[in-house]
Order: structure tokens, then sequence, then C-alpha cells
């Protein structure tokens, strides 16, 4: 089996055919249990993700109904234990957790100067996301965040490798992009790395980008002088 939560929580049976896990509780349910993965999940967690707030009247009996749905589809590994459960799947087989892997290999090669390497493990790492996280555990939000702002410390880190390794008229959109969508970033890709983009021939959609931040206000980069 095979499982992802960068979007909605699905699952793959060993063939690649969609497995059907069932409703929005059971769904998030199997979140919640995969993000902690061969670990034991206190039931008091997983009653606040399944219902916040709100819990029914007998919480446990809700929470051991839904676990008997989701043990429908993964029969044999779901694990009973005095304070939780356990789901016993390896964490290569979830998408979140090879994510995280790569992302840090990916800045570990940036750290090293391996620039190649660097964008072939974060391009393969962004490839796994399909929506935002944990679309389907709508309280697991503070996780959610925690992988978001991973993806988006690994899109920059990609950038900053690829700025580095050469020249890729693609990344001028794809910078474009990402400042608008994040325009009060601390770590904006073009500024923190407006050095790479000044030792390039300064094409003019390179100047459009730069000055498309909002933090390029007073800072906009010199370009080389000109050989005497």
């Amino acid at each position: 089996m095979r499982f992802g939560v960068l979007g909605s929580t699905l699952m793959w049976s060993a063939d690649g055919e969609q497995v059907n896990v069932g409703g929005p509780r059971v769904r998030t349910l199997l979140t919640l249990l995969l993000l902690d993965a061969g670990q034991i999940v206190p039931a008091e967690r997983l009653i606040d993700g399944l219902y916040g707030e709100d819990p029914p009247a007998n919480a446990t009996n809700a929470l051991q109904a839904q676990v008997s749905r989701l043990r429908r589809v993964l029969p044999g590994e779901i694990e009973l234990h005095p304070s939780g459960y356990r789901l016993a799947v390896n964490w290569v087989d979830i998408d979140a957790h090879v994510f995280a892997r790569l992302a840090a290999d990916g800045r570990h090669a940036l750290a090293g100067g391996d620039h190649a390497r660097t964008a072939k493990l974060l391009r393969e790492a962004l490839q796994l996301w399909r929506g935002p996280a944990l679309s389907d555990a709508p309280l697991a939000d503070a996780e959610a965040t925690r992988l978001e702002e991973l993806r988006l410390t690994a899109t920059e880190d990609l950038f900053e490798a690829e700025l580095a390794a050469g020249d890729n008229p693609a990344l001028v959109a794809e910078l474009r992009q990402l400042i608008a969508r994040n325009p009060l970033r601390e770590r904006p890709p073009v500024t923190a790395h407006a050095g790479a983009l000044r030792r390039r021939p300064t094409g003019r959609g390179r100047w459009k980008v730069f000055e498309e931040s909002p933090h390029a206000a007073g800072r906009r980069p010199r370009p080389d002088p000109s050989p005497e």
C-alpha cells in the first residue's frame, strides 16, 4: 500500500489502483494515523483531530466505530494499544514522510554545493504535492502549516540551486508566481539570490522579477560595469 496526504488523503494498492478509503471521518482518521505512522497515537489526540471542541457524548465509542470502518480497507495494519492506536506501515509508503526526507537531503546537497543533485532531489520532492497539505484533516492545522512551510523552503532551495547551476528561462515565471503568493516572505527567492541574478546577462525578464518584489525597494541590483 501507498498513502498520500499532500492534498486529499488517498491510498493505492500494490498494483497502483486507488483504494476507496471511506467517508470524511474515516479519511481524517487515516490522515492522523499516517502523520505518526509506526507510533502509538493517543486516543485523545485522535478524538480531538476528528471532532475538535464538539465531540459526541461517547467519544471513545465513536472513535472505535471509525477505526472499525478503517479496518475494512486496512485489516491488518491498525493495532490497538492501551493508550491508543498504531498504524503499522512504513514511512517510505507515505508521501509526506518521503517529501520531508527528500527535502532534507536536498538542503544537505545544497549546503555542499552540489546544485545538480539538489535540483533533482527537490524536483522529485515537490512533485509529490497534489494540493494543500492534509486537506482531509482540517483540525490538524499546525501540522499542515509545518508541511506547507517545508514546501515553501524546498521551493526556495530549488530556485537557489537552479540559479547557481546555470541559466533557466523558466525560472523567471516560477519566481514571479512564488513572489506573488508570498509577498511578505522573509526569504524571497529573488532578493535572497539577487547576486546570482546580477551575475547573469541582464535580460528584461530578470529585472522585472526583481522589481516586482516588495522587498526590492531601494535595493535594485546594480548592473555589472561594462568592460573597458
